[in-house]
C-alpha cells in the first residue's frame, strides 16, 4: 500500500542528538527513495507523536482555534513534535494545544475548507508540507479496523505465512497497549461454514478498550502494508475453553503495564484520539 504521493526529498541539517522519531524516519524515507516500507514508517511515527498545533488564542473546553496560514495553494495550520521547535518558529509566547498526530490528522480531513498541515517548519529533518490529499489518505488508512469474529471458530493452529513485516508491526503496537487486556494470541483459525484465516485474540480486554485494540491492529496492518482482511480480531475472557486452545499453539503477545507506570490522570481536551478537539 502506498500514499497517493511521493514526497519530495528534502530536510535540512540539523543536529543529530536532537533529533526526533520524526526526524529519524524521515531520514529513512530519504535513504531509501521509492520504498512503501520507509514512507508508511514515517507516517505510523506522525499518528504516534504528540504534536503541538499553534492556535489564535487559548482553547475553551474542547473547541481549539488553530492560527491558519492562507497559502497559495491553500490554508495551512502548523504544528510541531516538540515546544521548543513551536517556540524557534514563533518568537514568542504563542497558544498551543497537545494533540496526538492521528487526532489532528482526522481533525484537518475533515475541515471545510481541507487545510494542508505545516509540520516542524524551520531547520528541522523532518520539516514537510502535507496538503489536504495526503491527509485525507492517512485519515482514511488510520479508520481501517479488522473484523470481529463473528462465526464459530472449528480449529486453531499454529500462524503460518504471514507477512514479515507484521509481527514487529504488531509487537511495537500492542506493546503500547498495555493494560487494555492480559495478553493476546495470533493464531490461523477455520470457521464453521468454511473460510478461515489468521486471528489476534485479545484476553481479558479492559471494560471499554475494544475499539482502541481494534484501532491498534488495524494501525498495526496499515503501516506494515498489510492489508485489513489477513487478521480478523476476536475478545475472550480468560476462562472461555477458547483461551486454553489458543495458548496451546497460538503466538503470544503480552500487553503488561510498566510496574513503575503513574495511575493515568484526567484526560486534558484534544488528547482522546477518540475525540479530538473540534474546530471553532
Amino acid at each position: 500500500m502506498s500514499d497517493p504521493t511521493d514526497p519530495a526529498a528534502g530536510g535540512a541539517t540539523a543536529d543529530p542528538a536532537a533529533e526526533t522519531a520524526l526526524d529519524h524516519a524521515w531520514r529513512a524515507v530519504l535513504a531509501r527513495p521509492g520504498d512503501d516500507a520507509a514512507r508508511l514508517g514515517f507516517y505510523a511515527r506522525l499518528s504516534e507523536a504528540e504534536l503541538f498545533l499553534l492556535l489564535e488564542r487559548d482553547p475553551e473546553g474542547e473547541r481549539i482555534d488553530p492560527r491558519v496560514f492562507p497559502l497559495e495553494d491553500g490554508p495551512m495550520v502548523v504544528a510541531f513534535d516538540t515546544e521548543s521547535r513551536l517556540a524557534d518558529f514563533t518568537g514568542m509566547a504563542a497558544p498551543y494545544v497537545a494533540v496526538p498526530g492521528r487526532a489532528l490528522v482526522r481533525l484537518l480531513a475533515d475541515a471545510e475548507p481541507p487545510l494542508a498541515l505545516g509540520l516542524n517548519l524551520g531547520d528541522a529533518p523532518s520539516a514537510r508540507h502535507l496538503p489536504p490529499e495526503v491527509l485525507a489518505w492517512l485519515a482514511d488508512a488510520l479508520s481501517r479496523r479488522p473484523a470481529e469474529v463473528q462465526a464459530a471458530i472449528t480449529a486453531i493452529d499454529a500462524p503460518r505465512g504471514l507477512p514479515e513485516s507484521l509481527l514487529p508491526a504488531l509487537d511495537a503496537r500492542l506493546a503500547r497497549a498495555g493494560g487494555l487486556a492480559a495478553l493476546a494470541w495470533l493464531v490461523a483459525v477455520r470457521y464453521a461454514g468454511g473460510g478461515g484465516g489468521h486471528m489476534l485474540a485479545f484476553i481479558d480486554p479492559a471494560p471499554g478498550a475494544e475499539p482502541t485494540l481494534a484501532r491498534a491492529l488495524g494501525e498495526a496492518l496499515t503501516f506494515s502494508g498489510v492489508e485489513a482482511g489477513v487478521l480478523d480480531i476476536a475478545f475472550f475472557a480468560a476462562s472461555d475453553p477458547v483461551a486454553a486452545r489458543l495458548a496451546r499453539v497460538g503466538l503470544r503477545f503480552d500487553l503488561p503495564v510498566p510496574a513503575n507506570a503513574p495511575a493515568r490522570p484526567a484526560v486534558p481536551p484534544g488528547m482522546d484520539p477518540d475525540r479530538p478537539p473540534r474546530l471553532r
